[in-house]
């Protein structure tokens, strides 16, 4: 089918006053025709119409008109039309003062309702069964106001209620507004012309032809077969060949038919004695047929859209999905997704010729001899150390250095493995592993590294040569008589004393630091409460000698670590030497070191009174050669912090620093914790 065309129904909202007016005009038309026509269809003297259209009409009205500031002229020309064709065609001005109050009772009811369920049906129309639920329910939930309201006011004005003509009163005005409503609803996104084969053209009219044969034939011609059931075929038919649209043009056409030959006499319901019993099953009969044709087109409808945005959907994920493969496949690193059970799920072309094209043919991953996996320091990899099966252990894996030397890469390489865990939905998780080539940069960090080193270390003996003449010149000095040169002369030698010092501490940190990140570790279950205790005293006694006062220590019970005791040593000197060091003037050090477990690791705390670290710093005092307090007289090189950062980070733990509330630092670092050692350090603290 070619030649799509839509044209659309004007919508409601902003718009001149003109233009509201003119709707409100034609809406005005409308529910006069509608008006009009109900009340032809009235049976006897109790003005018991059969169908009542303007229910429906009313309800689009009112809807449409609902925002707009002109209102009050939709209830006045509704309220003014019922008053004036009512009372024409025979109805008192109290029944008709009746009637305007339960149309607008009515009329507002049901916009309420939707504009509460759905608000977007007027403007969007019917897309689903749904809509078509909500719909009735409106409709039915309104009419029963409108229901509490017009036979009410007819019992009070005439002393007689009619349960079955109250039951005729909500039948019909349903009837109006499912059928009305359903043709508006349809039409309010606007109608597509379509250019439609020759056949759908025939189907058409054979389906016209046959509504009209089979109704005439069922309501004129039949004298007591029972052959209105069969019609319902001819609403399903509709609903599952054609529009939607033209599915509530049919049943409102159908409808009109079972009505017409009602009102004269013939049909199935016109035998009913009783003229309530005889709309009432009018009434019924149409919203079965309206449903049933609404429910099954809407159904067919929502089927539709519904694979047509799978398929669209599917399109875009398979888009999207060529598009990331595109980009994994061009990608420079490599990227493993590998299951539980082993099975490799995902790999790029980059992992392989990262690995040296050694790779597992049957796409499950073999061991570590079969990849040549190494640690840095040339020993091979143990099946329970390769990451992924670590992290799919439940292990907490950071980035790590694996060294791949195989015939593929005989020189080898070393590749930085970043692995997380990808949990799958099943309760079960897969592991993902990035490997990044930092051969390069490795091995030019270890060249700029050994070169440090080697560099402080040959610094050394020059610098001790001139420690050694500088402090000899200062003896010979001190049995020369005063003199302004000899004065000037030890002045100057104090200086280069000073100088001395302060290379020796810069060349010191350097070799430190190289040895921190250089050095094997040797890790063992550690007690760090005895080595807390072990500084905490040095401290001590170097103030004494010093003739300060000695520092305040507060050491809690601190948690068994599995670390290298060298370096450990070296962190908590580090860190307690700058809290010691960094205080105000004429202040006594306060320092506390207290421990707790947190999922496997030991997170210390070192928190001191001193003068803190200036706000934006936090971070940067962890970097080489940064100095916080670079202006305020304290010594030191920067790289103090460094070192404890690259210690705290070779045993896979992270530290921070952050303000101590009430004044001073507080850093926190995490360590691995130690299984089955535990703490000799007295419960709760020792203070020293």
């Amino acid at each position: 089918m070619t030649g799509l065309r839509r044209v659309t129904i004007e919508q409601p909202g902003s718009g001149s006053a003109r233009v509201a007016l003119a709707r409100t005009l034609g809406f005005a038309l409308l529910y006069l025709l509608a008006t009009v026509a109900g009340r032809m269809t009235v049976m006897d003297s109790t003005n018991l119409s059969l169908v009542w259209p303007a229910a429906g009409v009313a309800v689009l009205w009112f809807r449409a008109q609902r925002h707009l500031p002109t209102r009050w002229v939709d209830v006045t020309a509704l309220s003014a039309i019922t008053l004036v064709v009512n009372m024409a065609t025979g109805a008192s001005a109290a029944a008709c003062a009746v009637f305007v109050a339960a149309n607008l009772a009515q009329a507002w009811g049901f916009v309420l309702l939707l504009d509460r369920w759905r608000p977007t049906l007027l403007t969007e129309g019917f897309r689903g069964p749904r809509d078509l639920s909500a719909l009735l329910a409106a409709a039915f939930l309104a009419t029963l106001s409108g229901t509490a309201v017009g036979p009410t006011g007819l019992w009070l004005l005439t002393g007689h209620y009619s349960w079955l003509a109250t039951a005729v009163w909500l039948a019909r005005n349903i009837t109006g507004i499912l059928l009305v409503g359903a043709v508006g609803l349809c039409l309010a996104r606007g109608v597509e012309v379509r250019r439609v084969s020759a056949w759908r053209v025939l189907e058409y009219a054979a389906l016209a032809g046959c509504s009209v044969g089979a109704y005439v034939l069922s309501f004129a011609v039949n004298h007591g077969l029972p052959l209105a059931f069969m019609l319902i075929a001819l609403t399903v038919w509709a609903a599952l060949r054609l529009p939607t649209a033209f599915v509530a043009v049919h049943d409102l056409l159908v409808g009109t038919i079972a009505v017409v030959f009602t009102l004269q006499g013939d049909g199935p319901f016109a035998t009913l004695g009783s003229h309530s019993v005889k709309a009432l099953m009018v009434q019924l009969f149409i919203v079965v047929v309206a449903g049933v044709g609404l429910a099954l087109s809407l159904g067919r409808d929502e089927r539709v859209r519904l694979i047509a945005e799978l398929a669209t959907e599917k399109e875009h994920a398979s888009e999207r999905a060529e598009l990331m493969g595109a980009i994994i496949d061009s990608m420079g690193d490599g990227l493993v997704v590998i299951d539980r059970d082993g099975r490799i799920a995902l790999r790029n072309p980059a992992s392989a010729r990262l690995m040296g094209g050694h790779i597992s043919p049957d796409d499950t991953v073999a061991d570590s001899v079969h990849y040549g996996l190494f640690h840095p320091d040339g020993t091979p990899f143990v099946d329970a150390e390769m990451p992924h099966r670590r992290v799919l252990a439940g292990e907490s894996v950071s980035e790590m250095d694996v060294l791949v030397r195989n015939a593929g890469v005989p020189e080898g390489r070393i590749v930085s493995v970043t692995v997380h865990a990808l949990p799958d939905g099943h309760g079960s998780s897969r592991a993902v592993l990035l490997y990044h080539d930092v051969t390069a940069e490795r091995r030019q960090v270890d060249e700029l590294t050994g070169f440090a080193g080697v560099v402080a270390h040959d610094l050394l003996n020059p610098l001790a040569a001139v420690e050694g003449w500088t402090g000899i010149t200062h003896d010979t000095l001190a049995d020369v008589p005063p003199h302004p040169a000899v004065d000037q002369a030890r002045d100057g030698l104090t200086r280069v004393v000073r100088a001395a010092t302060r290379m020796r501490g810069l060349i010191n940190d350097l070799l430190a630091y190289t040895t921190t990140r250089d050095a094997t570790m040797a890790p063992i279950p550690l007690s760090i409460t005895a080595v807390a205790l072990d500084i905490a005293g040095a401290r001590a006694d170097a103030s004494a000698a010093a003739g300060m006062p000695a520092p305040r220590f507060a050491i809690g019970r601190l948690e068994p670590v599995h670390a290298d005791p060298v370096l450990v040593r070296q962190l908590l000197d580090n860190l307690v030497g700058n809290a010691v060091k960094y205080t105000a003037p004429g202040s006594v050090p306060e320092v506390s070191i207290t421990a707790s477990r947190v999922e496997g690791m030991v997170q210390v705390t070192i928190a001191d009174r001193g003068i803190g670290v200036p706000a934006g710093q936090h971070d940067a005092i962890f970097d080489n050669f940064h100095r916080a307090h670079r202006a305020a007289g304290y010594t030191g090189t920067g790289l103090g912090l460094a070192i404890c950062k690259r210690i705290v980070e070779r045993h896979g733990g992270v530290i921070t620093a952050t303000d101590n509330p009430g004044g001073g630092t507080r850093f926190t670092f995490t360590l691995p914790a130690a299984i089955g050692l535990t703490t000799p350090a007295p419960a709760p603290s020792v203070t020293v």
